[in-house]
């Protein structure tokens, strides 16, 4: 089989090269990372080199190009179906992806006011609008998908839903957004999982600023 590689941006900063990097990642899948900093505030004009759409992340596969978190997910699980990263219960398996994508196409006020940002010291900042509107609905997704499941994550063993909603992890913790103990919970699963630590640690460790993403 042709190798994987894996065109991701700047670790601190990049949630949808962090959705299936760890997606991939934490389900043993072999890849090869190629990592391009964002040299400017809308990217860099590299990605075009490697993304027909100029962004981060974008998968090539021998002379498949496959692009956008979601699509590059499940472009690899359908090319290791043993790794198991959707349910293999097909009601289980639709719940997942209806969530993976509530996440892909909403959550703009939390998103756009709560870049992910690794390395951020925890602490509050004043809330727009519609932002404590989505940390409700997402803390409710955890909450009943973990009580149907019985955790630790979203449908007991790590899967790619966990991975879609990692970047806010993120912004749940550094943000200091809840304080509720069943989503405290779960977060710490996903911050504990090697998959998380080794993607934390390579963030950390990254010389580059960009202040847009600077709350």
């Amino acid at each position: 089989m042709d190798k994987l590689t894996l065109y991701i941006g700047n670790k601190n900063y990049s949630s949808w090269s962090f959705r299936p990097w760890i997606a991939m990642e934490a389900a043993g899948i072999p890849f090869e990372e190629v990592l391009t900093p964002f040299d400017f505030e809308a990217g860099n004009p590299r990605f075009k080199e490697f993304s027909p759409t100029g962004r981060v992340p974008a998968l090539h596969h021998g002379d498949v190009r496959v692009w956008e978190s979601l699509s590059i997910i499940e472009y690899v699980a359908e090319l290791y179906p043993e790794a198991g990263l959707w349910p293999k219960d097909r009601a289980k398996r639709a719940a997942a992806r209806s969530v993976s994508m509530e996440m892909l196409s909403g959550f703009r006020a939390i998103r756009n006011a709560c870049p992910m940002n690794i390395r951020r010291p925890k602490g509050k900042i004043a809330l727009v609008d519609g932002v404590m509107a989505d940390v409700l609905r997402i803390e409710t997704i955890f909450r009943e998908l973990r009580e149907q499941s019985g955790g630790p994550f979203l449908f007991g063993s790590f899967s790619a839903a966990d991975a879609m909603f990692a970047p806010v992890v993120n912004r749940f913790d550094v943000y200091d957004l809840v304080t509720s103990g069943d989503t405290l919970s779960y977060m710490a699963a996903v911050k504990a999982h090697p998959a998380w630590r080794k993607w934390e640690e390579a963030a950390r460790a990254e010389p580059w600023i960009v202040p847009h993403d600077e709350v």
